[in-house]
């Protein structure tokens, strides 16, 4: 599964080996502001080129033992181009769960282009229909009205507010926990 990769009408979405570490370095100095109320406080040490090595080897271990897929975007015009977003599929369990998060990020000048709906619709897809997966869950601040749109235009449902349920930029934040469901398993 390391070298997979699927086309939506204007993305390109990948999972990358450690030769992409410059191309991911780029695109997490190029939002570190942008990204930076939506995601955990990150030190000095995780804008080198080291570390997005590092992470993209524990990414792909992390795939190898069925627990995620990361997804790296760019657009179909220009695939060897600036990375544009990630979606990721993780915390992936079996058994009678049947479920994994869901996580997004994009590139603030490609913003309100639809292009994080049209990924996440695929990654979606691609979780009911190649991992076989029962339900796809997304945690999302209540104030980030454009991740919020996102899901709801996919037809997430929200199944209540998760109270303090991550550490956001140095502070625990509220999740609106949203939820979309296998349409091929309620006929099982």
């Amino acid at each position: 599964m390391h070298r997979l990769k699927l086309r939506t009408k204007r993305l390109v979405m990948q999972v990358v080996d450690e030769s992409y570490a410059a191309r991911v370095l780029a695109f997490v100095k190029r939002n570190r502001e942008a990204l930076a109320e939506w995601e955990p406080d990150r030190d000095e040490t995780y804008y080198t080129q080291e570390t997005q090595r590092q992470l993209i080897r524990q990414e792909l271990q992390s795939m190898d033992g069925g627990h995620s897929v990361r997804f790296w975007l760019t657009t179909a015009e220009d695939p060897d181009g600036d990375i544009v977003g990630t979606v990721s599929l993780s915390n992936i369990v079996r058994g009678a769960f049947q479920s994994c998060h869901l996580g997004y990020r994009m590139d603030l000048l490609h913003r309100n282009k639809g292009y994080m709906t049209e990924a996440v619709s695929h990654a979606a897809a691609f979780a009911f229909e190649r991992l076989n997966l029962h339900r796809i869950e997304a945690n999302v601040m209540p104030r980030n009205a454009a991740s919020l749109k996102v899901v709801e235009r996919l037809g997430f449902r929200s199944e209540g507010v998760a109270s303090e349920y991550l550490r956001i930029h140095g502070a625990w934040e509220d999740h609106v926990h949203m939820v979309l469901l296998n349409p091929s398993w309620s006929e099982r």
